[in-house]
């Protein structure tokens, strides 16, 4: 089953980039104070996965307001590119990047993840966080990720899971099936965009059917790293050597 943040008609992807657009000046404040911080820390440790590449050219992949490809560029000391579908979230990242002064080795541009505009082994990384169960297709986005990667190169996903741990599960999901959605919508003043978000992670296809469909898209898997107690992982894999 597809879910869509708002209604049954329509393209799933067209929906993804309406709803960004309309939450994106509360979407860096909702993120920090849903998750208490803790989602700035699931990033740090997603892109200490790549620092054994030297000066890595990055690409993040439905990179929103920029927060990972700027974490990644002073972590690393990288160049990262960024490409969103939401022209809004895209228009917060612009204005991040140049308060930093940080044109030169960042940038940002629209872009569709199953469709992306660049040649075959560009990267020698591709990143993306909480964005890959927004894929429409979820096959195509990972394979045209792929498709981007140097023979070698990683992939790393940060995207919510299911805690299943008793009692964390069930005080977890009743926050995150409730009072989140409730807060998101007060806030955001777009309730569908945050009922949405429960809905979609309860439909995606976490842990070993994540790693499945992660080698349906060409790439192994290396690692699946659980973070706080379950709410979110991050996945680890690489593409084959030619």
């Amino acid at each position: 089953m597809t879910v869509k943040p708002y209604t049954a008609e329509g393209s799933k992807k067209k929906q993804v980039a309406g709803m960004f657009n309309n939450i994106a000046p509360k979407y860096d404040f909702l993120n920090h104070f849903l998750s208490m911080g803790i989602d700035k820390i699931w990033r740090k440790r997603a892109i200490n996965l790549l620092k054994d590449i030297e000066q890595p050219l990055i690409l993040d992949v439905a990179t929103g307001t920029g927060d990972l490809a700027l974490e990644a560029n002073r972590r690393l000391g990288c160049k990262v590119v960024g490409v969103d579908i939401s022209v809004e979230m895209l228009k917060v990242a612009e204005e991040k990047i140049k308060k930093r002064n940080l044109e030169n080795v960042i940038s940002v541009q629209e872009g569709d993840s199953e469709n992306l505009p660049f040649e075959n082994d560009s990267f020698d990384a591709v990143m993306v966080a909480f964005g890959v169960r927004n894929f429409e297709n979820l096959n195509k986005g990972l394979s045209d990720m792929a498709r981007t990667l140097k023979p070698g190169g990683k992939m790393v996903v940060l995207e919510f899971s299911k805690p299943v741990y008793f009692p964390f599960k069930q005080l977890y999901m009743f926050y995150f099936r409730y009072i989140l959605p409730w807060l998101g919508g007060i806030i955001s003043k777009d309730k569908a965009a945050y009922t949405y978000l429960p809905e979609s992670v309860l439909t995606f296809p976490d842990g070993k059917r994540f790693d499945d469909e992660l080698a349906k898209a060409g790439m192994t898997p290396l690692k699946r790293f659980k973070q706080t107690m379950g709410i979110a992982t991050i996945y680890l894999s690489e593409k084959k050597a030619q």
